[in-house]
């Protein structure tokens, strides 16, 4: 496809009806519905595009099949969700969002954020490079050479074993000497350590600020019985006043992994203040919608129309 014919497409697509907004999700989930509405509130029209079932299609203009969307060529795309599958079938997906933004198509997050965030050592390798407060991470391939930095570290504080590719909290283990280390196969071959951070204050929590287009739009305090303080894991839900130092840290951690949509875990630590755990660019909201004021969907509508409204229709490749 040409850079006029798809500026055509995308003008006959637009119409009177308001720009057509494609929601990538596997399911029609509470998430996915209230982007429905959000999205129809703002004069916009949905789609929810399953990226299982897109791919490329070199017979056709536009070189995809957006399962969902067809042959129209989307104003803009919102990952909602990215659902798990082989290497190879992931790989495919986010090829789709790629080739999405090579056309001159605005994907809240592109494909390199995404993969940025969704690979926790490259998270922590960006905001490190960024100069931003995070805890001192490693990775490394073999259990002896996990043992001996354990040996390393644990005097100062013990070290936290997360799953390289995970959510939700999922995964997590607390290693305080290296016989705590499991087997290679359980962590797929790949130790992520992270040191533990002592959080200001009792008991534990820490903090989940959502960042998008470069603001934050609401945010709020975990707390839960063990250190683990995720929602799906137990953690509860407390609104917070506005913090003017832990939104410019949330916000510059958005920026250093590219992500315009962003799900920002932050700790207090006992000493040397805010600390960022985590960036994750495809963050659920319905724990924070219960704690905050804000139409969290309707924010994130908003943003993308104005998006589309002031870039007009993106030039693509020939």
């Amino acid at each position: 496809m040409t850079c006029s014919s798809l500026r055509s497409a995308k003008r006959n697509s637009a119409g009177a009806r308001g720009p057509l907004v494609a929601v990538v999700s596997d399911q029609r989930d509470w998430h996915s519905r209230q982007m429905e509405t959000a999205l129809a509130a703002v004069g916009a029209r949905y789609e929810r595009m399953d990226l299982a079932k897109c791919g490329l299609d070199t017979t056709i203009g536009l070189g995809l099949n957006l399962h969902g969307v067809g042959a129209r060529v989307p104003d803009a795309v919102h990952v909602r969700t990215l659902a798990s599958g082989s290497f190879e079938a992931v790989t495919k997906r986010l090829g789709v969002l790629h080739a999405l933004s090579a056309l001159g198509v605005p994907v809240w997050n592109d494909a390199r954020a995404i993969e940025r965030c969704v690979d926790k050592s490259m998270t922590s390798f960006c905001l490190a490079r960024a100069g931003l407060p995070t805890p001192p991470t490693w990775t490394v391939e073999s259990l002896d050479e996990a043992r001996t930095l354990v040996v390393r570290e644990s005097h100062r504080a013990p070290l936290v074993l997360k799953p390289l590719f995970g959510s939700q909290g999922k995964g997590l283990c607390l290693v305080r000497d290296a016989e705590d280390l499991p087997a290679p196969e359980a962590v797929a071959g790949v130790y992520y350590l992270q040191r533990f951070e002592a959080v200001e204050g009792e008991g534990f929590h820490d903090y989940r600020l959502l960042v998008v287009k470069g603001r934050v739009a609401a945010a709020m305090m975990r707390r839960a019985p063990t250190w683990i303080t995720n929602v799906k894991q137990g953690g509860e839900p407390w609104s917070i006043r506005r913090d003017d130092r832990m939104e410019r840290l949330a916000t510059a951690a958005a920026g250093a992994v590219g992500a315009t949509i962003a799900g920002v875990d932050i700790l207090v630590a006992a000493e040397g203040g805010p600390t960022v755990l985590e960036v994750n660019s495809m963050p659920a909201w319905s724990g924070l919608q219960k704690v905050s004021n804000v139409n969290i969907a309707a924010a994130i509508a908003g943003a993308v129309v104005a998006e589309i409204a002031s870039t007009g229709v993106p030039e693509a490749a020939s």
